[in-house]
């Protein structure tokens, strides 16, 4: 096998991969870099079809990614919902997504019952991709019991459009708003939130 092969072998494998991705961004970037891999070795070799095929592959994953990246931090994309505790498409929520939500918050434990809390949905158009419940302690203060967001979503971060973009919290009377420690792969110092030991603390 020469060089050219291993390069063609990787560009397919890079595309197979890709598929297999649930986070909607990581898997655009990675068919992109395939596809830009295949031109390459299929222009090498003279296989026009290929070539053009790769190139529509291209031309798509780019406009994608320019969509998904440029309308990341924009409110007009996402919308965020404050629903009961008790609110039953919450509840069915909480169990679609009951697994993942245990890995990246192995100490949350949902009782709807539980007093003093607000949750809150994420959406974008007619999709869920993220859920958040805060504890809401009466001096300002809220803890961040859930903030999840759906795997295919992961990689853009919509919840800061609760903590920033809202304005839910702020008129709720919260003015600080703190996470519990030991959270799986925080994100918070992206939004401004400080580190306060194994937590984070972020002033409204």
């Amino acid at each position: 096998m020469n060089w050219l092969e291993v390069v063609g072998w990787a560009g397919s494998a890079l595309l197979v991969w890709s598929l297999l991705q649930t986070a909607i961004l990581r898997l655009r970037l990675l068919n992109l870099v395939g596809c830009l891999i295949l031109i390459g070795y299929n222009g090498a070799l003279h296989v026009w079809p290929m070539v053009g095929l790769n190139v529509v592959l291209t031309v798509i994953n780019t406009i994608h990614l320019y969509r998904l990246l440029t309308t990341r931090h924009d409110d007009r994309e996402y919308a965020v919902v404050r629903v009961g505790t008790d609110d039953e498409f919450l509840a069915h929520t909480m169990r679609v997504h009951g697994a993942d939500i245990a890995r990246f918050n192995p100490g949350f434990r949902w009782d709807a019952s539980a007093p003093d809390r607000a949750a809150f949905l994420v959406a974008r158009g007619d999709e869920v991709v993220g859920v958040m419940v805060v504890h809401l302690l009466g001096d300002g203060t809220a803890n961040v019991e859930l903030d999840y967001v759906t795997r295919r979503y992961r990689d853009l971060t919509p919840g800061e459009f609760v903590y920033r973009r809202s304005g839910l919290l702020a008129g709720l009377g919260i003015r600080r708003v703190t996470t519990p420690p030991g959270m799986v792969a925080p994100y918070y110092d992206r939004l401004g939130f400080r580190r306060d030991g194994d937590a984070y603390v972020l002033t409204i």
